[in-house]
């Protein structure tokens, strides 16, 4: 072989190993991410022609994937898509998934390992691949309630079932519908989503769990007064309770909320002083107690806790090492105290199960195509801040709150109702935001539940946690004794 063939059979031979070697790293070592590629379309159309499971509340199906005349085969879709975006999200060709359609989606899509012999199944039997159903702990009674109590008004709605954790109503406002990033038009979701994104109020944003953090206001004093109780104080232990309270390193002075004054004579119960929510007291008591002792029981209540429902939860947030004069203020929820609502139905949940915090948790079971039982959800405690004593101590006192102080609108015929209000000052000129934190009945809770309203929503007038949150949180209370059984 003369010299010119041989270097062109080198070549050609580097030529082909070259090929081989592209073509056994595209289809062995690339190919995941390959088919991972968001602009694989093969890709989309495979996955969307799998059958995805439903998402269940009270055994109906709220979200499903229909037939239809298509590439991608299933269009899903979301019955009262605005009243569960919260909870489900959405699933779109263009923008992927969020909440439990992304959390769940390999249960959802039937890739899940817990699902390996459901598909060894309908592999022998010949069935296309199906996605399991998961079934949400969400009433729906509760949650329409819930919804519909909040209205137009910019906030959140969450409620516990305090024994378990379960999440009965989350609700965020305003909302959106799923089924418009849904569709099988790229161009009109992408006009859709925009659309949404240009909205100043945030329709995507999940306020309940992830949105911004909060100033808690007076309902952060359940916390002052846990810790109180864990030290020693009663509910009828005396608190020195100005009409003005000097701060210490500085020359301002703390009021109370209207300049109201809490006491004739400067002295006031501990019991008195949370159901009128008395802020000079409640600063002081604060300072004496110590930010270590307080900080600590928020902590045990949740503060800082990287939670997952499964959703991902912001964590709330305390100040790092305050002066006397910023833990005064911290102790009555403003300074740099913030909190979700999820994060506040938790102190009424903690409250209301004697002292035990259990885990909250959205999903409560997991059915494969056949309905056999994949997953079921078992209630976790999560800690104990209180003793059964001081939360039992706690409850009473609450009940006052609503019996004869600020939470009167919380009332419920023929139910005792435990709560807090409060008026959260946003550091702006804005009007405050109004919350109320409680659970009912006192005596044997079904429900703990926490409303924030931004900015007191469409309240006119002068606006209080009392007066714009508390209606909120007794209608959801209601329903959810009613979808116990209860009167």
């Amino acid at each position: 072989m003369n010299e010119p063939v041989r270097r062109l059979s080198v070549v050609v031979l580097a030529m082909f190993l070259a090929l081989m070697v592209a073509a056994s790293y595209i289809q062995v070592i690339a190919a995941g991410d390959l088919n991972a590629d968001a602009r694989n379309v093969r890709t989309l159309y495979r996955e969307y022609g799998t059958f995805r499971g439903p998402i269940v509340v009270d055994g109906e199906s709220v979200v499903w994937s229909k037939p239809v005349d298509d590439p991608f085969s299933y269009q899903r879709t979301y019955a009262d898509g605005p009243l569960y975006a919260a909870a489900t999200g959405y699933y779109s060709i263009v923008f992927g998934r969020t909440a439990i359609e992304q959390t769940e989606n390999d249960l959802l899509s039937g890739t899940a390992d817990s699902l390996f012999w459901t598909r060894l199944s309908d592999l022998v039997s010949g069935e296309t691949q199906r996605g399991a159903s998961v079934e949400l702990t969400l009433s729906a009674q509760v949650q329409e309630a819930a919804a519909s109590a909040l209205g137009d008004s910019a906030g959140a709605v969450v409620a516990l079932d305090p024994r378990s954790g379960e999440v009965l109503a989350m609700v965020t406002s305003p909302t959106y519908d799923p089924a418009t990033l849904a569709g099988h038009d790229s161009a009109e979701v992408n006009e859709n989503y925009q659309a949404l994104l240009s909205q100043e109020d945030g329709p995507l944003v999940n306020r309940a769990i992830a949105g911004d953090l909060y100033p808690p206001g007076s309902t952060f004093k359940l916390i002052v007064s846990a810790a109180a109780l864990e030290a020693g104080y009663d509910a009828d232990s005396e608190l020195y309770a100005p009409d003005q309270l000097e701060l210490p390193q500085s020359s301002n002075t703390l009021g109370n909320y209207g300049g109201e004054s809490c006491s004739a004579n400067e002295f006031q119960t501990l019991a008195d002083s949370l159901a009128m929510s008395c802020n000079t007291s409640f600063a002081n008591l604060g300072m004496q107690l110590g930010w270590n002792l307080v900080a600590r029981k928020a902590e045990e209540f949740g503060w800082g806790e990287q939670l997952s429902i499964p959703l991902a939860v912001t964590p709330s947030v305390l100040p790092d090492n305050p002066d006397d004069a910023q833990t005064a203020m911290s102790s009555i929820g403003q300074f740099d105290v913030r909190a979700t609502p999820l994060q506040m139905a938790m102190v009424a949940a903690g409250i209301a199960n004697d002292g035990v915090l259990m885990r909250p948790y959205l999903v409560d079971s997991v059915r494969d195509a056949n309905l056999r039982l994949v997953e079921d959800a078992e209630p976790e405690e999560m800690s104990q801040p209180m003793s059964r004593a001081d939360a039992n101590e706690l409850t009473d006192m609450m009940v006052q709150v609503v019996e004869a102080g600020t939470g009167s609108a919380a009332r419920i015929d023929g139910v005792s109702v435990a709560g807090k209000t409060g008026t959260a000052e946003t550091g702006t000129d804005e009007r405050p935001h109004t919350w109320f934190v409680g659970f009912a009945p006192a005596n044997d809770p079904v429900v703990a539940v926490a409303v924030l309203v931004e900015n007191g929503g469409s309240t006119e007038g002068e606006v209080t946690g009392g007066k714009v949150a508390a209606p909120i949180a007794r209608a959801v209370m209601e329903a959810a004794i009613a979808a116990q059984g209860g009167s």
